[in-house]
């Protein structure tokens, strides 16, 4: 699948006066949210637990994880998500996660995310 960016306002969930903008790669194939670890703490967000990763390159590491309201401009939605406290120099992910919050599907072609219909439930949620 290809990569694209798209542009993610990152807010503080407590105040959010406090944020900033970033272009965010697209990533499906990452389960959370990659965000540089300095950019996090700049807005005042905390860690709230840890959480065992298994890296692309197949080393595992243990990462703080916090909650951030993303904002995608594109969606004209803010929602609150968890995201990884990711070393300095990593790239900025939109992960799964995100997605499936969002309800979303990325579109490679397009570039675009695209609203999908949420599955509440399955075979269990209709008897």
């Amino acid at each position: 699948m290809g990569m694209f960016q798209i542009r993610v306002k990152v807010s503080n969930p407590a105040d959010r006066s406090w944020f900033f903008e970033e272009d965010f790669w697209v990533d499906t194939g990452a389960l959370y949210s990659f965000v540089p670890e300095g950019r996090l703490k700049e807005i005042g967000i905390r860690p709230l637990r840890s959480r065992e990763l298994i890296l692309a390159d197949s080393r595992r590491d243990r990462r703080s994880l916090g909650e951030a309201v993303l904002t995608i401009p594109q969606l004209d939605e803010s929602l609150t998500c968890p995201v990884i406290f990711a070393p300095a120099d990593s790239l900025y992910l939109l992960g799964a996660t995100a997605l499936e919050i969002f309800g979303v599907q990325a579109d490679p072609t397009t570039q675009q995310l695209k609203p999908i219909a949420a599955v509440i439930g399955g075979f269990l949620a209709s008897a």
